[in-house]
């Protein structure tokens, strides 16, 4: 799904379940952003590297195929500093949560969620500051 809200409003959903994928970018395309898909870490970073010009957002899992911890968090927020990064995570801890934030996470998004929160959360982070 590619749609175009404006050159600034890219969002990546990194998630290994195609559902929330496409549930995710439907729901963010419908609202008019630019949005990329990946299954998998290193398929997020390709993503990231072709719109790392532009200012986006990262909706990433922390359960990957190819990563299962805060690594990709860290990597996206060095790559692209102002990009944000919304975790999101069935695993979540309370201190899981304040480390993501502390490495530059704008939001943790614990699963399962609604998909109506999702465009909120995505609008809310955007709007912020990039560190």
């Amino acid at each position: 799904m590619r749609s175009e809200k404006s050159p600034a409003a890219r969002v990546i959903v990194a998630d290994d379940e195609p559902l929330i994928r496409w549930s995710i970018s439907e729901a963010l395309g419908r609202e008019g952003y630019h949005v990329d898909d990946a299954h998998n870490g290193a398929r997020m970073l390709e993503c990231l590297e072709k719109e790392s010009e532009h200012e986006g957002l990262v909706l990433l899992d922390l359960k990957l195929p190819d990563c299962s911890d805060l690594s990709l968090l860290k990597i996206v927020r060095k790559r692209a500093p102002h990009w944000r990064v919304v975790l999101m995570t069935a695993h979540g801890t309370p201190e899981l949560a304040e480390e993501a934030l502390q490495l530059g996470a704008t939001h943790v998004l614990h699963k399962p969620f609604d998909i109506h929160d999702i465009v909120r959360i995505v609008e809310s982070a955007l709007k912020r500051p990039s560190a």
